[in-house]
């Protein structure tokens, strides 16, 4: 009795006394993101088409449709040009500066009003991916998802190392009082409805008062209260996006043994013939005609996503399944063209990710960075008249401590 309680209190003070996954949200952050503004990157030329006023889906048919499951997007309070040149604009900025971690919980909040809008203007454009992102970009918003690998650890660690107080910052109130002003606006000409409304004044008034708790009394019972319950937040969402993952895979899988096809072997063969779904037909057309190939690949993507959900009860075997998912999607990515469901998939899975892991990718992709800063400052030093080989030669890299954005 006493071991179950001694293990429930540690259980409570773990969930309680920080924000846990740090490196798994970054890595949610980033791939989210990254998607998201390749996507709308890709689709700018065809933007106006899809999300637009030019699109066969009319602003007034998705007025009518939105009368109805009061989804939320900025689209539909003007039907000008201008405004949705402005919104479409206000995602790509929002996704870019997410990816960076720049003002990370604002730039969270209007990441999210920027793939409502343009997600909820026209729900007929998606290839399954868009939901992926449609939740967790909502679900972002309740992270503390720039901790690492973002501009807000590196300016927070900096501030550290020069002794000054996270709350000196001046650039963050002003961004939100911003936001709180077009919230403001907002509210009087209600154009967005009450549920929404008060979805958003709760996110405000929540981290204002965090802000000034901390800059009132940092050590204070009432910020060591809000900061608890921003932990309780953090590692709730965390869980949701976790469990969310998990019934993504095996309502997937569970749904595929209920097929004839997948029962008998051939489901893979299909998509592999259509027309439409097939970038590279000659390499589709070969993979067809291997049997046992599409066999194996039939029977196996339903083994991987009916055991993943059980597979988290050990750490190897969850491991290993992990990486034959991501493999799964990157193949589905290049066979059938699907690259940003599948980008969307990993993105989830990486809230999976070992530690370790995500540590040696990040070192990894540290000294490539600073293996290409150190290459364009010779070649400047040179195209300057410098002389090469008498650049500054780079300290060794020093750990700074990183405070929660």
């Amino acid at each position: 009795m006493k071991a179950s309680l001694a293990g429930c209190a540690r259980g409570v003070q773990l969930v309680t006394s920080r924000s846990l996954g740090p490196y798994q949200t970054a890595a949610v952050r980033i791939g989210v993101a990254g998607t998201w503004l390749l996507f709308l990157l890709r689709e700018f030329p065809h933007r106006q088409l899809l999300y637009g006023p030019d699109g066969p889906w009319g602003w007034s048919m998705a007025r009518r449709l939105i009368a109805g499951n009061d989804a939320f997007t900025l689209l539909m309070w003007s039907d000008g040009r201008l405004w949705f040149e402005a919104v479409y604009a206000l995602a790509v900025a929002a996704s870019a500066l997410l990816l960076v971690g720049w003002r990370t919980r604002t730039m969270s909040v209007l990441f999210m009003i920027g793939v409502l809008s343009l997600q909820n203007r026209n729900i007929f454009v998606g290839d399954g991916g868009d939901n992926v992102i449609h939740l967790l970009a909502i679900y972002l918003v309740l992270t503390r998802c720039g901790q690492v690998w973002s501009l807000d650890a590196r300016r927070a660690a900096r501030s550290g190392a020069a002794g000054h107080e996270p709350w000196a910052d001046r650039a963050g109130p002003v961004l939100w009082a911003g936001c709180a002003a077009a919230l403001a606006a907002v509210t009087v000409l209600g154009v967005a409805g009450w549920g929404w409304l008060v979805f958003f004044w709760t996110l405000l008034t929540g981290q204002a008062l965090w802000w000034w708790l901390g800059r009132r009394a940092p050590d204070g019972q009432a910020y060591l209260l809000s900061d608890v319950v921003a932990h309780l937040v953090h590692n709730g969402a965390l869980l949701v996006i976790m469990v969310e993952t998990c019934l993504i895979y095996a309502t997937a899988g569970w749904y595929k043994i209920q097929g004839s096809r997948w029962q008998d072997g051939t489901a893979v063969y299909y998509p592999l013939q259509l027309e439409s779904f097939s970038p590279w037909p000659g390499v589709s057309g070969l993979l067809a005609g291997q049997g046992l190939l599409v066999l194996v690949a039939t029977y196996g993507t339903v083994l991987t996503q009916v055991a993943f959900p059980f597979a988290l009860l050990n750490r190897r075997a969850k491991n290993v399944l992990l990486a034959l998912m991501m493999a799964e999607h990157l193949a589905i990515a290049v066979l059938l063209g699907l690259p940003f469901f599948s980008l969307a998939m990993i993105a989830a899975d990486a809230v999976f990710l070992p530690t370790v892991f995500l540590l040696w990718a990040g070192g990894r992709c540290a000294r490539a960075r600073d293996a290409v800063v150190r290459r364009a400052r010779a070649v400047s030093g040179r195209g300057a008249g410098g002389v090469p080989g008498e650049e500054e030669p780079a300290g060794p890299a020093r750990k700074l401590p990183v405070r929660p954005s």
